[in-house]
């Protein structure tokens, strides 16, 4: 059992924003880091991999959909998304095999929380939608797999951050690292003594976009980098679009 997690998710490749994070001092001295998926789908996919896995065993990497895609590429599998195809093709194969072995969902005993789970999109499929307004009886479908023992989830996946019960079941997503909507910087998420507390490191915005275009090699990095890093969409723009993915 551990006493403090700090959660980070859909780091999507921005070495920067994923450093400035493991920098602040409640992340440096957390007894694990657990990052909920989409990895290395962006513009410093290997750096960014090396980093993670750096930290050793006080690491917990699970799987996303984007990480899933990534070794689909390599395989010859189609993706629409032009940076996850030149991202894959970046990767070393050791890196391939490290996102192919990636577990999900993964559950571990936090002090205070007992048995916490953590995905990407949904306990049951890395891809599922669920958003802070969705219908509890989505919810339900969605943790219909789960044992009773498990009332603490934490899943990534659409990149904004919230806490809520959903019916006596305590859900946090903490947001985004790479790609934030509603404002820039390193969203993530705090689990310590028996609270969560969603955090939010800031960042000089026009340094790491430069810094992304400097040491990337994507062609389009410029342009990602203005969109994604600036957070150029709204979470309410946001909330919009997945909307539909919910069900509702």
């Amino acid at each position: 059992m551990v006493a403090s997690v700090a959660v980070l998710s859909d780091v999507h490749g921005v070495l920067p924003v994923l450093e400035a994070v493991l920098a602040e001092p409640d992340v440096a001295s957390a007894d694990l880091v657990v990052v909920t998926g989409d990895h290395a789908a962006g513009p410093m996919p290997v750096e960014t991999l090396d980093l993670l896995t750096s930290l050793g065993e006080r690491c917990v990497l699970v799987r996303g959909n984007a990480d899933r895609e990534l070794v689909g590429i390599t395989r010859g599998e189609p993706c629409e998304h032009p940076e996850s195809v030149w991202a894959a093709h970046q990767l070393r194969d050791d890196q391939v095999a490290l996102l192919d072995r990636l577990p999900h969902p993964v559950t571990l005993e936090v002090d205070g929380f007992g048995p916490v789970l953590f995905c990407h999109g949904s306990p049951r499929d890395d891809d599922e939608v669920v958003l802070v307004d969705t219908r509890l009886e989505r919810w339900a479908e969605a943790f219909s797999g789960l044992p009773a023992t498990v009332q603490t989830v934490v899943c990534g996946h659409t990149h904004m951050p919230f806490v809520r019960l959903v019916d006596r079941r305590l859900v946090i997503n903490p947001g985004s690292i790479g790609m934030p909507y509603g404002r820039p910087g390193g969203a993530w998420a705090l689990l310590r003594d028996r609270q969560v507390s969603l955090r939010h490191t800031e960042i000089d915005v026009d340094a790491t976009c430069a810094r992304v275009v400097a040491e990337s090699t994507y062609p389009d990095r410029q342009a990602w980098a203005d969109e994604y890093i600036r957070s150029r969409h709204s979470d309410a723009v946001a909330l919009t679009v997945f909307a539909p993915r919910d069900g509702r």
